[in-house]
């Protein structure tokens, strides 16, 4: 009997209904899969032994094209002011198109989990049409143990076909890419994409979905854990989540995506997922061994065709290079991929305006105020057209993946930050000394002097002001921090100018912060910066 004989009953209690395939490979092991996507020809192998792919004219997710199945279950529980929708008859036809599609197609499966708590993880089957995607989510999710494996039934579903072409018309959608949701029956379908990233994310947006019915806070953060207890890193992209979480001092829980609950953090996956565009060897050692690695796959990375040695600083084909890796590739990662209650919550902003300051203590109004906002800036280059500085509020660090209204997080957060009496920062990665363009980027040798001081307790005696914009309690000296940097408004050469940036931004917090303003209480509402 063959493989694709023996697993057709399991094909068809996961929801897939695949029929006349002519190969399945199941669970094929790492060296397995990487030696199929060189022989397929889907990468090539660096100096060191990393597979390096080309993503195509997908470089990043495709926001504007994931849907939600609009149901009766999901009508009243997904945040659908920020979710597009299609009807359960447009999803099927796209299901029945994609068997179709897959016909006489080679496809991988891997049997994986989402979530390092026994108790509420998510068994997910994948099914992919490149070896290397396959590699890449079995670096991301989490493997199971054999006597999970032996009684393995998948509870979600993703099907990634990237050669399958969305009709607008038929589906519902907008373009030829798609990436379809069914929270009710937790299937997953992509298409028109090879960035593998939205597999990743899937799952991240099921368990956003599932877990705030159980009380488990779902996060878009990294964690790690020290002596004095588990911290947590919000952060959106570019502002140093997976970089500062990574520190050898202390052990990495994860670096992306984790719940909260009653018995500790939990990692999502089983692997880190890391921006590595002008990744310095110095500065980030850990995340840089990784690039030259065995089996470490490489998104729209440089490489010498003739040498085979990687140029991490060629931006050519994305800014948005990747490096996936499983977990125990960094030396200092738990294990069991969980932590304790955490006694730290740090907010990570870049801000391009050069307003915030290094780092600020706040309080657990000020935390939700903040959580809800979800500020960064982009900067010039960014993005096509961005020219200056722009502010972007992505609430609860993570609004694309938000599947439930922003409010019924920041509630959890709230509840739970009180429960366990946490110590919350905001910490600002981004500009000092002016604006982009005219400032510097904050020191990471200050911003890490700083955490290290928060996160050991060592601020807890320390003098504090109140921000005089944001009303944010800042440390007036910081051992091995030049004082100037700790108060913005020093730094610049125009305190004036400052004076008119920070009002400027100020109104674009509150500005934004109006459509929260009925749902939050007084004391939130009281967090909100001056002026």
């Amino acid at each position: 009997m063959s493989i694709l004989e023996r697993y057709d009953d399991a094909l068809l209690s996961s929801n897939s209904g695949f029929k006349n395939l002519k190969q399945l490979h199941v669970n094929d092991g790492t060296e397995a899969l990487f030696q199929m996507a060189v022989m397929f020809g889907e990468g090539i192998v660096a100096k060191g032994g990393a597979l390096v792919v080309d993503t195509g004219k997908h470089t990043g997710r495709s926001a504007s094209d994931k849907f939600i199945v609009r149901d009766a279950t999901t009508e009243n529980t997904v945040w659908w002011d920020a979710n597009k929708s299609i009807t359960t008859a447009q999803f099927d036809l796209l299901h029945q198109d994609f068997i179709d599609h897959a016909q006489g197609m080679t496809l991988f499966s891997q049997d994986l989990f989402g979530g390092a708590d026994q108790a509420n993880t998510l068994p997910t089957r994948i099914f992919t049409e490149f070896a290397w995607h396959a590699l890449f989510i079995r670096h991301l999710l989490r493997e199971g143990t054999p006597e999970q494996m032996a009684n393995f039934t998948a509870e979600m579903t993703i099907i990634n076909l990237p050669s399958f072409k969305a009709d607008p018309a038929r589906h519902g959608c907008r373009s030829e890419t798609i990436i379809a949701c069914d929270f009710s029956r937790k299937i997953v379908l992509i298409a028109g994409t090879e960035y593998a990233g939205e597999i990743k994310k899937s799952v991240f947006s099921m368990l956003n979905y599932m877990l705030p019915a159980k009380n488990i806070m779902p996060m878009h953060c990294s964690a790690n854990i020290g002596a004095e207890g588990s911290a947590i890193f919000f952060g959106l992209s570019g502002t140093g989540k997976t970089t500062l979480s990574a520190n050898p001092e202390r052990i990495l829980i994860g670096d992306d995506e984790h719940g909260w609950s009653e018995n500790g953090l939990f990692n999502f996956e089983g692997g880190c997922y890391a921006k590595v565009i002008k990744l310095s060897e110095t500065a980030e050692p850990e995340i840089y061994a990784t690039t030259q690695q065995f089996a470490t796959v490489l998104e729209n990375v440089a490489v010498n065709s003739q040498t085979r040695e990687l140029d991490l600083d060629d931006s050519s084909l994305t800014e948005n290079t990747r490096a996936a890796y499983p977990l125990t590739a960094i030396p200092n990662a738990a294990k069991s991929g969980t932590g304790e209650q955490p006694k730290n919550i740090i907010m990570l902003t870049a801000d391009a305006f050069g307003i915030l300051p290094p780092l600020a203590k706040l309080t657990p109004e000020q935390a939700i105020y903040h959580f809800l906002s979800g500020y960064t800036a982009k900067v010039a280059g960014t993005e096509e057209g961005v020219t200056e500085p722009q502010a972007t509020f992505s609430t609860c660090f993570g609004a694309p993946f938000m599947s439930r209204h922003p409010i019924e997080y920041g509630n959890l957060l709230q509840k739970l930050i009180k429960q366990h009496d946490v110590n919350i920062w905001l910490v600002n990665t981004g500009w000092t000394g002016g604006k982009y363009g005219i400032g510097s980027r904050m020191p990471i040798k200050a911003t890490r002097a700083l955490l290290e001081a928060a996160l050991s307790g060592s601020l807890d005696k320390v003098a504090m002001r109140i921000d005089e914009n944001f009303g944010l309690q800042v440390p007036i000296s910081v051992a091995n921090v030049d004082t100037k940097l700790l108060n913005p408004r020093d730094t610049w050469a125009d305190e004036s100018a400052y004076d008119q940036q920070a009002e400027a931004l100020a109104i674009m917090f509150r500005n934004n912060f109006v459509k929260y303003q009925d749902r939050v209480s007084v004391a939130v509402m009281d967090a909100a910066p001056k002026g």
